[in-house]
């Protein structure tokens, strides 16, 4: 439930296929006091794993939709990521959804270039990764404020920056990870095309 005192709060949105090491993220990020947003199997991971997560269809306030192919791709998730905290106006739209800001968005995509191998078209497909890529590039437009995490492998790099820096990441680490989504999105958009180019049948 979204209520006025988690409107103060930190938040994570989390939403990872690759499920390792999310017991480590969520138990740092917890202790450096984030709270957690997240959707799916996700959300029923950090649940079990003991912590507290506000699912998103709480902040949507609509289901997730056609077997998850609609889950995070709504203006109530994207507001938080996109509008410009030291903008009055943005501020003031805001404020009025009554909906928790979010500081870190961590996501890890659809594995799609391990299913070409499979030869199965139809999972293929499946595994084209939408709100994944969305949620990562509108955190990093916003970077002045979010801090984008794509891999596992930065997990590590990302609580050590919020340990230095007084429970928050510094201009310099998101920039970085800002740069490095949009590097890695579009390594992935070109994969999907050349399977697309190569399979017109």
């Amino acid at each position: 439930m979204v209520t006025r005192k988690n409107l103060k709060k930190k938040f994570a949105l989390i939403s990872v296929y690759d499920k390792n090491k999310l017991k480590y993220l969520c138990s740092k990020l917890s202790e450096n006091d984030y709270n957690f947003i997240s959707s799916g199997s996700t959300g029923e991971k950090i649940r079990s794993l003991g912590f507290k997560c506000l699912d998103i269809d709480k902040v949507t306030k609509i289901n997730q939709m056609f077997d998850g192919r609609i889950k995070t791709l709504n203006h109530l998730v994207y507001a938080p990521l996109l509008y410009v905290r030291d903008n009055k106006n943005h501020k003031k739209q805001f404020l009025s959804l009554k909906i928790p800001e979010i500081d870190i968005v961590v996501v890890n995509l659809y594995p799609f270039e391990k299913y070409i191998k499979k030869n199965n078209s139809k999972k293929i497909i499946e595994m084209i990764d939408i709100g994944g890529p969305s949620l990562l590039r509108a955190a990093s437009k916003n970077f002045d404020y979010i801090t984008p995490i794509m891999f596992i492998e930065d997990y590590e790099k990302l609580i050590n920056n919020i340990k230095v820096n007084n429970g928050v990441t510094n201009i310099k680490f998101r920039r970085m990870m800002a740069s490095k989504v949009f590097k890695e999105t579009s390594k992935y958009d070109k994969l999907i095309a050349k399977w697309f180019n190569e399979n017109k049948e």
